[in-house]
């Protein structure tokens, strides 16, 4: 039995809401102009309010409560399901072709009928404007896209492409009213038009408010009567005297891992419980293959020999993360403990001595690992600090850890003055295929001169053509066998999702809003 205040998130009965509810697919009913609404605090901000720009967790969560998409993943699930789609499938026999019709009667905020021409009209200004903050890069296959009626679209695709459908689902796919939108131009008034479940209804530094859209729809069940989202700006510690001081209900995204491990340890004394949910949120070690020491494949084996993940996340992360031995998370298809099969759970101190001697090397090796806390926060300068002395302790290394501010983290790793540094990553949507080819495909986003061709020219483009997602896992096991053994990268560990909430007041829902989806449910929060 667990004595302790974190309230754990288990795995959910999956459409039992929508079997109960006589509300399902509509906003709700009108005891929500009764029902209160619900203050959520973060210390991420929100970059974009124009789904043709956002590609930030911020701005996401936003279009995921403002917008719909054709699909979307249910609470606990990894596979799109239909939303403002009727049904979609591809047609070809060679996942090139997808098809979707859409439901009957979608409106969006504003009372403008949804109808393909819309749906057509937003991936085509979102490939169009080509924002560099946002998500067009996540549609490299997408070619043409016709409408025969007003409730029918067919995407036509470049290549094999069976991961389209989840892209679609995700914050990408969100879908505008082609006549509130410029089709060549980003809106900047911090006004949406959408047909989710919620519309924008303020939006500045401090807050953004979202009322219940009636008009809406769709899958979803609103369950508050809006929702105030209050902006931290990273500062932990102001969103944690809001949280203890009563100003918002719940914190989301944004408190330490000593934050959450004190609240949790006080067993709910200071007022609030420490809810944990699942995550498929990642890091990575990454290695400069044109580094001259970090670039030698028996120093890379040596680290992975070495590094002790465990301890890792018992000295710095005090049980947020969890150790992470496969380049796919657990929960998601072809998870593959790869690198604990080649190299075990660490401290191997003999056999990496004998990688390094292999090498040639036979002195210590002297490495620099570079962090940047205001990216991946401050509990990354303790991690990297902490593998430096689990590799000096082997006595094979002298290694230190260095930090810098992402602006700079970012144009030092672009211009190859790294050898060693650190990587996270949240996924688009929780697909295996999100965690290979950004990471090990062409013009990868590690920017660490990685190229494999077996990768790159057959395994990747053959994962991409089976529709059949857990079919795929064979391929994916391959793929992570060749990373382990060539060790690009060294993954570190998995996150946990926290929310904080405060329990004078009956806060409930939030068990459907963390899980590996990444999408956070507004409409699931309710408060008495």
């Amino acid at each position: 039995m667990n004595i302790r205040s974190r309230r754990v998130v288990l795995p959910l009965l999956l459409g039992l809401t929508c079997a109960v509810s006589s509300a399902c697919g509509a906003g709700g009913g009108d005891w929500l102009g009764r029902a209160p609404s619900v203050v959520v605090g973060m210390t991420d901000d929100v970059l974009a309010t124009d789904p043709a720009s956002g590609y930030d967790p911020g701005s996401w969560l936003l279009f995921d409560n403002v917008f719909q998409s054709l699909l979307s993943f249910p609470a606990g699930g990894t596979e799109p399901e239909p939303e403002v789609a009727e049904h979609c499938g591809f047609t070809d026999g060679q996942s090139k072709v997808y098809r979707c019709t859409l439901k009957d009667g979608i409106e969006f905020s504003n009372g403008d009928s949804l109808t393909s021409k819309d749906v057509k009209f937003s991936f085509d200004r979102l490939l169009r404007i080509n924002d560099p903050a946002g998500p067009a890069v996540m549609f490299p296959t997408l070619g043409k896209i016709s409408t025969p009626d007003d409730r029918t679209v067919v995407f036509h695709l470049k290549a094999p492409d069976a991961t389209f459908p989840s892209a679609i689902a995700s914050g990408a796919g969100s879908i505008v009213d082609s006549g509130a939108y410029d089709g060549d131009a980003l809106r900047t008034d911090h006004q949406a038009v959408g047909s989710g479940p919620y519309e924008l209804e303020s939006f500045d530094k401090g807050q953004a408010v979202f009322s219940v859209n009636d008009r809406y729809k769709g899958t979803a069940v609103v369950k508050n009567g809006g929702i105030t989202l209050k902006f931290f700006h990273s500062d932990r510690d102001a969103l944690k005297r809001a949280l203890l001081g009563g100003e918002v209900d719940l914190a989301y995204r944004g408190l330490g891992v000593d934050d959450i491990d004190s609240l949790e340890q006080q067993g709910g004394r200071a007022g609030v419980d420490v809810v944990e949910g699942s995550s498929a949120e990642i890091q990575h070690l990454v290695f400069n293959m044109d580094d001259p020491v970090a670039g030698r494949l028996g120093v890379r084996r040596a680290i992975a020999y070495l590094l002790n993940r465990q301890a890792l996340v018992k000295q710095v992360y005090k049980g947020t993360a969890i150790p992470l031995y496969s380049i796919i998370p657990a929960g998601i298809v072809g998870h593959h403990t790869a690198f604990f099969d080649r190299y075990g759970g660490g401290t191997a101190t003999d056999k990496a001595a004998a990688a390094l001697e292999d090498e040639g090397i036979t002195g210590k090796v002297k490495l620099t690992l570079w962090s940047t806390p205001s990216r991946y926060g401050p509990a990354t300068d303790q991690e990297l600090a902490a593998i430096a002395a689990q590799l000096n302790a082997s006595g094979l290394f002298d290694a230190d850890m260095k930090s810098v501010a992402f602006g700079q983290y970012e144009k030092d790793i672009a211009a190859g003055r790294y050898g060693v540094y650190v990587k996270g990553w949240v996924p688009d949507y929780p697909d295996p295929d999100n965690f290979t080819t950004p990471f090990f495909g062409d013009g990868n986003v590690l920017d660490n001169h990685y190229k494999n061709s077996k990768l790159t020219g057959t395994l990747i483009p053959d994962t991409a053509a089976v529709s059949d997602r857990p079919a795929a896992g064979t391929l994916f096991e391959k793929i992570q066998d060749i990373v382990a053994d060539e060790v690009p990268v060294l993954p570190l560990w998995q996150g946990k999702q926290y929310a904080v909430v405060r329990n004078d007041i009956d806060i409930d829902g939030y068990e459907y809003c963390m899980d590996a989806s990444t999408v956070f449910r507004f409409w699931e929060l309710s408060k008495a």
